[in-house]
């Protein structure tokens, strides 16, 4: 059988670095914005880029570029998970379990947090093996949203000798 289908752009999968602030700052933005459009806007574009700038030195923060751009980012610290984003243009095509799997091989166990509402990332989250153990009304964070936490364990296999 022939294929006449160019093969896709390759993704590369590696650390961040500090020069990556700003387009991992737009990549959080746009993504924020499209999935809570209507949650309120809390912070300016430069926060958010000087916030992001001490997430790139405080966290292991991996990125995955596509066609030339950044089409997502994990940032994560031993034990959490504190940002996974993927450009909604990608999102779906394997690039956000990419990710989690690079933060899920550095850790036995992993905790995030998501909105309650944000169905498509409980049931992704949830497909990797994270369980939800606890849920607040939102008081503790601040967009005021309801939230969950999830955590996930590596289950370590016994073999016979």
């Amino acid at each position: 059988m022939i294929c006449n289908r160019e093969p896709a752009p390759l993704r590369e999968t590696r650390d961040a670095i500090k020069e990556d602030a700003a387009a991992v700052t737009h990549l959080f933005r746009t993504t924020f914005a499209a999935t809570y459009a209507y949650f309120a806007k809390l912070h300016t574009p430069e926060e958010d880029l000087a916030h992001f700038q001490k997430v790139l030195q405080s966290n292991h923060t991996v990125v995955v570029e596509k066609d030339g751009e950044i089409a997502g980012f994990c940032a994560f610290t031993p034990g959490w998970v504190n940002y996974l984003y993927v450009l909604p243009k990608y999102q779906g095509s394997g690039i956000g379990s990419r990710l989690l799997h690079q933060a899920k091989s550095e850790n036995a166990e992993l905790q995030l947090w998501t909105f309650q509402q944000n169905q498509k990332a409980r049931n992704f989250y949830e497909r990797h093996g994270f369980k939800p153990v606890e849920e607040t009304d939102g008081a503790g964070n601040e967009e005021k949203q309801p939230d969950v936490r999830y955590v996930w364990k590596r289950i370590l296999v016994e073999t016979k000798t």
